[in-house]
């Protein structure tokens, strides 16, 4: 599976971003789906992931009620709708696909990457 991260970049505080994420191949729908993000001087850190056939999601404590993830299995598409954005959300967004029945927020456990979109939120 390739990764292709899109839709990132500069948003003053406040503002929204819609990220996206286009897998190749045809077994799209055989992978959970993450997001991680890292900043700079941080290390990577999870922000939410959907399940196999998106009706279960996992968000980090910081994301819940400011974004939300979702996923086209037509269209081998992730999302990642972000909202209220906050300087601290500055960082290099990667999405990443795991062939697991469950979700899982750790990094390790992902099989794939995409190169990374950056997200700079101004203040």
């Amino acid at each position: 599976v390739q990764l292709q991260a899109s839709g990132g970049g500069l948003v003053q505080a406040g503002g929204s971003l819609r990220l996206s994420c286009v897998a190749s191949g045809r077994t799209f729908s055989s992978y959970v789906m993450g997001w991680f993000r890292q900043a700079p001087g941080r290390e990577r850190e999870p922000v939410t992931a959907i399940s196999r056939n998106g009706h279960s999601t996992y968000y980090a404590d910081y994301a819940k009620g400011r974004f939300t993830i979702s996923r086209d299995n037509a269209k081998n598409t992730v999302y990642l709708q972000m909202n209220s954005l906050k300087p601290e959300d500055t960082a290099i967004y990667y999405c990443a696909a795991d062939l697991a029945t469950v979700i899982r927020s750790t990094g390790s456990a992902y099989d794939y990457w995409g190169q990374g979109t950056q997200v700079t939120v101004s203040s």
